[in-house]
């Protein structure tokens, strides 16, 4: 689970970066998943983008993204999507330390 402050620096190094999938019209399905599990590992922090064509619900398909990919969801604004998993092998970001209370 993300800290606030996790979830903040996470935000900003997202900023920058474009979309790396997008969900259309058919939705999540398990090709989709497969793809972003295998992405995300590399990256990972990636944006997914929302079709207009798309019916579902936006906060619907980033749960799905998320519990899918097993990854941490950082945001959804609009309809941009933005997770986070940590890398095993690929390791990019280091976290701001979880502050103890």
């Amino acid at each position: 689970m993300l800290t606030g402050k996790q979830k903040r620096f996470l935000r900003a190094e997202a900023h920058h970066l474009t979309p790396t999938f997008q969900v259309g019209k058919e939705g999540v399905n398990d090709q989709l998943i497969k793809h972003i599990v295998e992405a995300i590992e590399k990256r990972e922090l990636m944006k997914i983008n929302i079709l207009q064509t798309c019916a579902d619900d936006r906060d619907e398909i980033a749960q799905q993204l998320a519990e899918g990919s097993d990854s941490e969801l950082v945001q959804v604004i609009g309809r941009t999507i933005v997770l986070y998993k940590e890398s095993k092998d690929h390791k990019k970001l280091e976290l701001p330390r979880a502050s103890r209370l």
